[in-house]
């Protein structure tokens, strides 16, 4: 970050505590699990709380096509930001960073041995199920397994829900051997909340790393409180917290 960066980020932040507001954010579950600790570190910092709602890609632009003021920030998929253009404030949207592909199973199910391309689709020929979800993750694992050549001997073993934390639940109500794929992020915030465990992320030659920017939104009731969030999500410090979480800086 440039000195300007910072200046403007310190500035803003200093000015905040007086305003004591709560912020409206929208973000992608992907997420949460650094959120849940810049949460904690914004309200320490700025005297300002956050409500964060969460919501697949599809649902976030749902939710800003039918209310344009239906918070202060968002943070999505930079292809969610894109289709979503005219409902947010163009130059204030700065890349998070990107989440790749990982496998999670039920804590005591059999570990699937998914170290190199080969194996990998040898464990998922021999599944019982395999999960995964609707939103952009669960796109790319569909193009995924046609590239790999396996979708059509799979097809009926796949089971598609509608996030990450349905992911977790099918898997953990699940017998034999359950394969679930899910954001990096969100398969560590699952692993924490119990009941499923990570096995890695998936083999690096199919990998893919979804991006993640945050914004203001154009409509925003709030748009200084708005700005201030988005002012601590340019440090070091929530930067660091994002990496810690699960978020890779940007792939080539």
């Amino acid at each position: 970050m440039n000195l300007r960066m910072l200046m403007i980020a310190a500035t803003l932040l200093a000015s905040t505590p007086c305003l004591a507001e709560e912020v409206q954010v929208l973000s992608a579950g992907a997420m949460q699990r650094g959120l849940i600790t810049i949460t904690a570190k914004f309200k320490e910092r700025t005297g300002n709380g956050l409500h964060i709602r969460y919501a697949t890609a599809p649902e976030l632009r749902k939710i800003l096509t039918e209310n344009a003021g239906a918070a202060d920030a968002i943070l999505a998929p930079n292809a969610s930001l894109t289709e979503l253009a005219s409902k947010i404030v163009a130059d204030t949207q700065k890349e998070v960073g990107g989440v790749g592909s990982a496998v999670l199973i039920r804590t005591d199910g059999p570990v699937p041995d998914i170290s190199n391309l080969a194996e990998f689709k040898h464990a998922l020929m021999d599944a019982d199920a395999i999960v995964y979800n609707r939103a952009s993750s669960g796109v790319y694992i569909d193009s995924m397994l046609k590239k790999i050549g396996i979708f059509d001997q799979i097809q009926a073993k796949i089971v598609r829900v509608d996030d990450g934390e349905a992911v977790a639940s099918r898997i953990k109500q699940g017998h034999g051997k359950e394969f679930g794929f899910g954001g990096y992020t969100d398969v560590l915030h699952n692993e924490e909340m119990g009941g499923v465990k990570l096995v890695g992320p998936i083999p690096e030659e199919v990998q893919n790393y979804t991006m993640y920017s945050s914004a203001l939104i154009a409509a925003a009731p709030r748009p200084a409180a708005g700005r201030t969030f988005l002012a601590f999500l340019a440090t070091p410090e929530a930067q660091d917290i994002f990496r810690t979480s699960g978020v890779v800086q940007k792939k080539q």
